[in-house]
């Protein structure tokens, strides 16, 4: 198993992985002192487990969880022995350590992950109990995590090495891919019509020859995307 270990408390952060050098089955392949690195890193990379303290100033390890689309398994580590039961809502916790942590209970948690790992549970059809369809998604503007509901999109376009999105409400400057956001999007609503566009096309005002408006945004269309935009819209 591979493992990230995410805690504002280095001492802490020491703990863990000296008690996972213990166990043959377990590898710590990062550490992090905040939650947006780590997010940064698992939209990046696999791993089977995150021990992530539930206590970090500005964002919580629930919070970590909810904002994570494909949550590896979770073990909470926290300081409260009156530990909050909400975080069960969520089937990706499996386990939660109180500090101070002693390997014997360090080992139980290991035996709980294993567990989980072999036999998840699944709602009818599939789904992990606890991830649904979600119609909302978060971007990273300076080390804060902003929450967006895809129906609030009115499109998404490439600025340099950035991306703008632009809402109902305002424009938002993400450092990012436009494949990358793509990947995140519902495509029952999102199309992407240009290199540089995606747009929500549930938005479209009116199409003109090789452009679509957008509120007051005009947006162009390539040659090779108009048969799928016009295959998806209801015309009569």
């Amino acid at each position: 198993m591979t493992c990230i270990i995410v805690d504002d408390e280095k001492a802490a952060r020491a703990i863990v992985a000296r008690f996972s050098s213990k166990v043959s089955d377990i590898e710590v392949v990062a550490q992090f002192d905040n939650a947006i690195d780590a997010i940064k890193f698992l939209n990046q990379s696999t791993v089977d487990v995150v021990f992530l303290d539930i206590h970090m100033p500005g964002f919580s390890g629930v919070d970590f969880v909810r904002t994570l689309k494909d949550s590896p398994k979770v073990v909470l580590i926290t300081s409260d022995t009156n530990f909050a039961i909400e975080s069960y809502e969520y089937e990706s916790i499996v386990d939660y350590l109180v500090k101070p942590i002693n390997f014997e209970r360090f080992e139980k948690s290991i035996r709980k992950i294993k567990s989980a790992l072999v036999t998840p549970a699944k709602k009818e059809g599939g789904e992990h109990e606890g991830f649904g369809a979600e119609d909302y998604f978060y971007i990273n503007i300076d080390r804060r995590l902003i929450k967006l509901k895809f129906e609030e999109v009115l499109l998404i376009k490439v600025n340099g090495d950035y991306i703008d999105i632009l809402t109902e409400k305002q424009q938002y400057h993400v450092h990012t891919t436009l494949k990358n956001i793509k990947q995140k999007l519902p495509e029952k609503s999102f199309l992407q019509i240009h290199r540089s566009y995606i747009i929500n096309f549930t938005k479209i005002i009116d199409i003109e020859d090789n452009s679509v408006l957008i509120e007051k945004n005009v947006v162009p269309i390539s040659r090779n995307s108009r048969p799928e935009l016009m295959r998806r819209l209801n015309l009569l």
